[in-house]
């Protein structure tokens, strides 16, 4: 047992027999308003005199059910703001910090989803996790007081400002935290050095699989996302009156505001994700689209430890027999959301000459699999991700590391219709955090992937204490920064390659595609006035 005080009192933290790092579970790190509260920035944290017993693990945010990631035993509370933290049995202080982010498409996850122990026995380290608001809870955005977005956004920062304030007490270096995420956590640290709210919180940080350009990453027409989901929840009010939707979903249930799988839509979207916000006399996380922040340079420039997985697009593989024959028939429906045609000729000729570029003349069939996993990598991660690196890099960060990860575990499932594995989206968190997919053991793996996972974690080790992937006098190949141009990267696989641009040809089919129609997301229109009624 570990006891020790934070600002909000004293805590205690155990480790488990013959383990040698003690967890804190469980602390909250901020309160989430309640009620017609609900949709607004999280408030200050409880505080206690005795010790708080830092030893639950099964608080999670209200959210859909979902199969992937879903916590055995969990407890599904609206007074969800929790902190997990790791810390190693060790007399050494100022310590380097590493917040990781969950994924789950800003719809569902928790803290705990990944733990990486054995990075901290990599590198002495300490490791925090947390929850924050998703689905319409986190990411409803109406640009009124009462719902401005970015609730689970602004949660995020109120974590980093907790550590800010409190790690110091666990032997942490308040002045070197790095902050990681994948699928949509990783979108989620690229939107968080772009926000002024969080100046001076982290040093580095390491987006894996997911980019603040991504079509997910911020929502195009926010009160129009409302709109439609608030529909497919039997909202039967004027869906033109934005303070009937408000008060629809501040007093819908919380089993039906989470009652809709929103992980099909075609257009690459999933309804509530961040979003540009209004001003509406609030602190704003988000204050304009990100393609304009990164043009004007004012995002954080800090070293990126960057990149995405060879197959990405196997994310979309389970609804391939779903939807193969209607991207046949339309494969227009399945052009990214953020592209905008004046006409539907247009559109349709667009999506005619992307079908040509990913399928030639073949139909999307299973012969042609491998063509459809690449459109959706590309239109999902890899595009966004090599966009906004190129923007940062003209913009002045010139401290972007990047990778393509390529290895595949013997163990990963088949590729549907073939005899081939492929690195799945995040398999390079799966590269890190302990354990395998799906859920190995570190026992179980092969000797292949032990060698991988160890380089894995060294290289991800030197980030995050040095602020560079490899160091000088490593046995591995050096790794410069990267160009606006996507090289070099380094390819990852059993082996480590350097290489030049990363997918330059398909990159600069969309470029051409994005130039002359990209839609930049905006704000919530403003709302009429009041009624007297309504007050």
């Amino acid at each position: 047992m570990r006891q020790l005080n934070i600002a909000q009192g004293p805590v205690r933290g155990y480790k488990e027999a013959n383990d040698d790092v003690f967890v804190f579970y469980g602390i909250p790190y901020a309160t989430a308003p309640t009620g017609p509260n609900k949709y607004k920035p999280p408030l200050p944290p409880p505080t206690w005199t005795v010790p708080f017993e830092a030893i639950d693990k099964n608080i999670i945010c209200p959210q859909m059910k979902y199969h992937f990631m879903t916590k055995p035993n969990s407890t599904q509370s609206e007074d969800c703001l929790i902190v997990n933290i790791y810390v190693p049995d060790t007399k050494t202080n100022k310590l380097p910090v590493l917040v990781y982010v969950h994924g789950g498409a800003y719809q569902i996850g928790h803290g705990e989803f990944g733990v990486a122990k054995n990075l901290i026995r990599e590198k002495e380290m300490i490791i925090v996790n947390f929850n924050y608001r998703v689905g319409p809870h986190g990411f409803l955005c109406l640009g009124t007081p009462d719902v401005p977005g970015n609730a689970g956004m602004k949660d995020q920062v109120a974590l980093l400002r907790w550590v800010k304030k409190n790690i110091a007490s666990f032997g942490g270096n308040p002045d070197d935290v790095s902050i990681i995420g994948y699928s949509a956590g990783s979108s989620a640290v690229d939107l968080l050095m772009l926000s002024p709210m969080t100046k001076g919180l982290f040093s580095k940080v390491i987006p894996e699989s997911g980019s603040n350009m991504a079509v997910f990453s911020v929502q195009g027409n926010p009160v129009e996302s409302a709109k439609a989901y608030a529909k497919l929840i039997n909202f039967t009010g004027n869906e033109d009156d934005v303070y009937s939707l408000e008060e629809f979903y501040k007093t819908v249930p919380k089993e039906v505001l989470h009652s809709v799988d929103v992980f099909g839509e075609k257009d690459s979207t999933f309804f509530f994700t961040p979003c540009v916000e209004r001003d509406v006399g609030q602190e704003m996380f988000l204050d304009d689209a990100p393609v304009n922040i990164l043009k004007a340079g004012k995002q954080h420039k800090l070293p990126l430890l960057y990149g995405f997985a060879e197959m990405e697009g196997l994310f979309r593989v389970p609804w391939f027999d779903h939807w193969k024959d209607s991207m046949n028939a339309k494969f227009s429906d399945f052009l990214p959301a953020d592209l905008h045609f004046d006409s539907e000729s247009e559109k349709e000729k667009v999506a005619e000459s992307v079908k040509r570029f990913y399928f030639g003349n073949r139909p999307i069939s299973e012969e042609t699999i491998f063509r459809y996993i690449d459109y959706f990598t590309d239109v999902m991660f890899a595009y966004s991700t090599l966009r906004s690196v190129r923007l940062q890099v003209e913009s002045g960060n010139n401290n972007i590391y990047l990778y393509q990860y390529d290895y595949a575990d013997e163990s990963a499932p088949l590729i549907p219709y073939t005899e081939i594995h492929g690195a799945n989206h995040c398999a390079q968190t799966y590269g890190v955090i302990d354990g395998l997919w799906p859920n190995l053991t570190e026992d179980e793996v092969s000797k292949d992937t032990k060698k991988m996972k160890q380089v894995m974690r060294n290289i991800w080790a030197t980030f995050i204490t040095t602020g560079k992937p490899v160091s000088e006098n490593s046995d591995l190949p050096q790794w410069p920064p990267t160009g606006a141009n996507g090289g070099p990267h380094m390819c990852i696989d059993k082996s480590l390659k350097l290489r030049g641009p990363l997918i330059q040809q398909r990159v600069l089919f969309w470029d051409e595609i994005y130039d002359k129609y990209y839609k930049i997301p905006t704000p919530p229109p403003s709302p009429p006035p009041r009624q007297k009624e309504d007050l």
